[in-house]
């Protein structure tokens, strides 16, 4: 029987594939629930195994895990970007201080709408976590592509608007 050129793999290659990248993702959450916790009991790793396992049922169920190159692509360029937004957010956080200990509180607040250049969900959703973790900043909205966004301040807007944050993230997610 002749098989359409977009029908899935086999069941033992997608099984195979599969199990590798459920492995991974479960290794991966497994690495960061450790790092933030700090627990090293039998009984607490031991929940925590569970929740990573239950996180990563939901998440295939909903779908989230079935890309072959989904987040696996971006963590070789996510410690750099790491380090260029914990730069942002430092720099944002002396600007945001420095407005709200001046004598005189200039508060110049807008919304803009910014386009994605990333145009997946995940590439999106990245963007508008980085704004919000920005001070200053404040993803409220993300339909189509857009995003809508809350500055403290213009030189806020125009320095998002640029676009620096908006290509480095398109650069992380690209696939």
């Amino acid at each position: 029987m002749n098989r359409p050129a977009n029908s899935p793999p086999t069941a033992r290659r997608r099984s195979a594939r599969y199990w590798l990248r459920m492995s991974a993702t479960l290794l991966l959450f497994m690495a960061v629930w450790l790092v933030w916790s700090g627990y090293m009991k039998p009984l607490l790793v031991s929940l925590g195994l569970l929740s990573c396992c239950i996180v990563i049922l939901l998440s295939t169920r909903m779908g989230d895990l079935e890309e072959e190159t989904g987040w696996l692509g971006v963590l070789p360029r996510l410690p750099a970007y790491w380090l260029w937004l914990a730069r942002e957010v430092v720099i944002s956080n002396f600007t945001v201080a420095r407005i709200i200990l001046s004598p005189r509180l200039v508060l110049d607040p807008v919304m803009v709408t910014l386009e994605a250049d990333a145009q997946d969900p995940f590439g999106q959703a990245v963007l508008g976590n980085s704004i919000t973790l920005t001070p200053g900043t404040l993803t409220v909205g993300v339909e189509t592509g857009r995003l809508r966004v809350h500055c403290l301040t213009q030189a806020g807007a125009e320095e998002l608007l640029r676009g620096d944050m908006n290509r480095r993230v398109a650069a992380l997610t690209r696939r």
